[in-house]
């Protein structure tokens, strides 16, 4: 099978832990580990998601006053080659022989799009109130609650083009495991002379790995977290694991539009689409969630929804 495999970048660099390299290259390897798995016998593309490690790259950015900060689409293509240069090296130390390649990826937005005007995607790490006031009021940032705490949010326009996928195809018909779209991509527009330039954004890596995993005509879509599946219920007192769904079964609940939401949306997407198979689970139960073993698994086989316990 033909697999977008994306991992979410708080799975990289978990809540709590030192935003160091050392912290970041050991879950790197534990995920390498997990995907490498996969191959063989699966075709693998896989996408990442980035936003502490973008977030982390705005305060070193704008730590140096002599120098403007630089924008979120350079600061998106810089997280997108850190991040891809350290699960490159690592797959290939997990998969010797195997060719693995990192592309840069920019990814089309509309310009009009009205999520500049209303910021929502968290990056970076979460402040306690006071400090997060602070900033806010020092560097021009809007937050939003994130738990106990705030972070810093940007805007997330929905994806519509990946420029590279051509390239993208030809690598993969070729047998090439390639890790791109990273971070959702670079975020760009096209001026009126058709030309591209940089959006002031972060997209969403589960739309844009949905919005790949469709222009390849992939099998499966696999958005590995650090929760092992979808919860119906979720922080009430009885919560309990979406085994399986459709796409109409799951989308008629309801989830956490900045956590789980995203997901789903992307995998209902997909599957909708045309796509075999959408999966949603713990990145350490990467094989299983494949093969429908552990995690929430979208399909169009019925019954619309399956929980623990049925």
């Amino acid at each position: 099978m033909r697999l977008v495999v994306a991992i979410g970048g708080n799975a990289l660099l978990r809540r709590g832990e030192p935003l160091d390299a050392a912290t970041q290259r050991r879950n790197v390897v534990t995920a390498c580990r997990a995907i490498a798995a996969l191959s063989p016998p699966h075709e693998l593309i896989i996408t990442h998601g980035n936003g502490p490690q973008v977030g982390l790259l705005a305060l070193q950015a704008a730590a140096l006053a002599a120098v403007a900060p630089y924008p979120l689409d350079v600061l998106d293509a810089q997280s997108e080659g850190m991040i891809g240069y350290l699960l490159e090296q690592e797959l290939m130390n997990a998969l010797p022989g195997r060719e693995i390649v990192t592309l840069l990826t920019q990814v089309v937005v509309d310009a009009d799009d009205p999520a500049f005007r209303h910021p929502t995607k968290p990056i970076g790490p979460v402040y306690p109130a006071a400090e997060g006031e602070r900033l806010a009021a020092a560097r021009g940032w809007p937050l939003a609650a994130d738990g106990a705490g705030w972070r810093r949010v940007v805007a997330s326009p929905a994806p519509r083009r990946i420029v590279e996928l051509a390239a993208i195809r030809r690598l993969v018909n070729a047998g090439v495991i390639v890790i791109c779209v990273g971070g959702g991509g670079v975020p760009v527009t096209l001026d009126a002379n058709g030309r591209l330039r940089g959006a002031e954004a972060v997209i969403d890596k589960d739309a844009a790995s949905a919005l790949l995993a469709k222009g390849l005509a992939a099998d499966g879509l696999l958005l590995l977290t650090d929760v092992p599946a979808l919860l119906l219920g979720w922080g009430t007192p009885t919560p309990r694991a979406i085994l399986r769904a459709t796409p109409e079964g799951l989308g008629a609940q309801v989830f956490d539009p900045q956590s789980m939401g995203p997901k789903v949306r992307a995998g209902i997407g997909f599957v909708a689409a045309g796509g075999r198979f959408a999966a949603i689970g713990r990145l350490e139960d990467t094989a299983l969630v494949a093969m429908g073993a552990a995690g929430t698994r979208i399909s169009r086989e019925p019954p619309d929804l399956v929980l623990v316990g049925d």
